[in-house]
């Protein structure tokens, strides 16, 4: 079993904060080799929370129940009557199906929103998105909790409202939102190995100045554009750079977790 060395404080290793994707659901190896390697990590005394979206679930679920899925600026659109649906598949499916894999791979894990033990406030982001909440962080000692013992807390983006409003929180926000929570270091793992450039070429470093330039050319866009901005505020806020990795090098995250650098570092 994957367990945290109790004789490691989780204070004095930073928590690693791994946010994945919908796509990585679809891919069972992607899943083993990704969960292999959290326990490596768990195992060698790293306390580890992963944060989770489930687009292409949602987008399943959707057409199933016969509604259509519309994006704004690369964030879903959620009407009232989509939020049982996008809810089920992200906070029940997608969370489970996460928790199983990790269970496979020996790891102790804890499936959970952002909406459990105060650790967020949550409000709409904007009224034009529909239910699409905002996240701040609140309240970390659940959490503290959770990783003392060694456990993988495995984090859906729902969040529910101070009016009891059931929100879906874009995925890389709800993990900036953790990361500052218990001062942790944030991975944003995709399907690509970072960000690329226009001839598809992996960018190793990015600041401010560099992604708006990219971004106003069109090589930065859609979901990428959501997380560059979700990986540049981190960054920025905490003074520390952010990586944007692919889950397809899962044993990229070990070389991680010993201080080296994958994937595209956006610096503060």
């Amino acid at each position: 079993m994957a367990t945290l060395n109790t004789d490691i404080n989780t204070k004095s290793k930073p928590v690693m904060v791994l946010k994945v994707g919908g796509a990585l659901l679809q891919c069972e190896m992607g899943m083993a080799r990704l969960m292999e390697t959290a326990a490596k990590i768990i195992a060698n005394g790293q306390a580890l929370i992963m944060v989770h979206g489930g687009g292409c679930l949602v987008d399943e679920q959707l057409k199933a129940n016969n509604m259509v899925t519309e994006k704004l600026d690369g964030l879903r659109v959620t009407p009232a009557e989509q939020v049982p649906v996008i809810v089920g598949a992200l906070a029940g499916t997608a969370n489970k199906i996460l928790q199983a894999a990790a269970i496979k791979a020996g790891i102790t894990s804890l499936g959970m929103s952002l909406s459990d033990a105060d650790m967020m406030t949550a409000s709409i982001k904007d009224p034009q998105l529909g239910l699409v909440g905002e996240v701040e962080p609140n309240d970390g000692s659940y959490l503290e909790f959770v990783l003392t013992k060694g456990w993988m807390p495995i984090v859906s983006s729902i969040a529910i409202s101070a009016k009891g409003e059931m929100l879906n929180v874009n995925a890389d926000q709800a993990a900036t939102a953790l990361t500052k929570l218990v001062g942790g270091n944030l991975v944003l793992l995709s399907d690509v190995s970072g960000v690329l450039d226009g001839k598809g070429q992996l960018i190793s470093s990015l600041n401010r100045a560099e992604i708006a330039t990219l971004t106003k050319i069109g090589v930065i866009e859609k979901g990428m554009k959501v997380k560059v901005e979700a990986a540049l505020e981190v960054a920025e806020s905490m003074g520390q750079a952010v990586q944007i990795a692919s889950w397809r090098h899962a044993e990229q995250l070990i070389a991680l977790s010993n201080g080296e650098t994958v994937g595209t570092q956006i610096q503060p």
